[in-house]
């Protein structure tokens, strides 16, 4: 893996020289776009919008526009900005991991101790762990800042981005309904959840689609075609919720028994 980012993570007095990786790899195929008529690529050009040529990266910089003026930065510009933000995270306070609405959560990445850091590092891994605490920070990379949290696993310390409140839309406007369910419902439906409830395990969990798309592309490329399962969606007979939840409830009932493709 290749760092993304290298400084220090602090909390009180102690400073860890660290560095940021990515804790996450896309999943999902790399489809190329291309022009139906003969399957050539279609290629993306920086061009000048007055000229019309191309633009070789080394001669694009990025300017904000005031007053109808641009203003053109630099790297040192964004540097001077939040000095102390660009090599260094700050762990202003700690919180109960539980506070934190899973809204707010954003790209996780593994954070590794740099240089001489190693004792820092796994004191500060141990000591999260112990209080189920997690450390609110704030850093730059790639000219903008971002608000993270700090917490542990049994092996390393996670770093996860999170929005700043205001990214989070509100509901306002949103149509939703105000009337209350009856307690015998609630009840049942509280009956059913804990039914269905089992420990979550990360790794039962797979990206089949992209595997069934590989699937498809393969058998395409040698001419035959795949099969197309049928999606059947089980339907109650009565529109009667308490008389729904009940069949939920039947033991040869499952959640896999609702929508089953065919």
């Amino acid at each position: 893996m290749k760092a993304i980012w290298t400084g220090s993570l602090g909390f009180g007095l102690v400073n860890i020289p660290v560095k940021l990786y990515s804790a996450v790899e896309d999943s999902s195929l790399d489809l190329d776009m291309l022009d139906k008529s003969d399957h050539a690529n279609i290629k993306y050009k920086r061009v000048n919008e007055k000229t019309g040529k191309e633009v070789p990266w080394e001669n694009i910089v990025r300017g904000y526009l005031l007053d109808d003026k641009y203003v053109v930065l630099d790297k040192a510009d964004f540097d001077k900005a939040a000095p102390e933000k660009t090599k260094h995270i700050e762990i202003t306070q700690f919180v109960d991991v539980s506070e934190i609405d899973s809204n707010l959560f954003e790209l996780p990445y593994y954070l590794e101790p740099d240089k001489s850091g190693d004792r820092a590092y796994v004191l500060l891994r141990e000591a999260l762990e112990k209080t189920n605490k997690a450390g609110i920070g704030l850093f730059v990379m790639h000219n903008r800042e971002h608000l993270c949290i700090i917490r542990a696993t049994s092996e390393v310390i996670v770093l996860n981005r999170i929005r700043f409140a205001e990214e989070i839309r509100s509901t306002k406007d949103l149509k939703v309904p105000a009337e209350k369910s009856k307690p015998a419902e609630v009840k049942m439906a509280v009956s059913l959840i804990n039914q269905l409830t089992k420990p979550f395990k990360i790794d039962q969990f797979k990206d089949d689609y992209t595997e069934k798309l590989m699937k498809v592309i393969k058998a395409k490329s040698k001419g035959k075609s795949v099969a197309v399962p049928q999606l059947k969606v089980v339907h109650s007979k009565t529109k009667d919720l308490m008389e729904q939840l009940k069949a939920s409830l039947s033991p040869s009932k499952s959640a896999s028994g609702r929508r089953r493709a065919s």
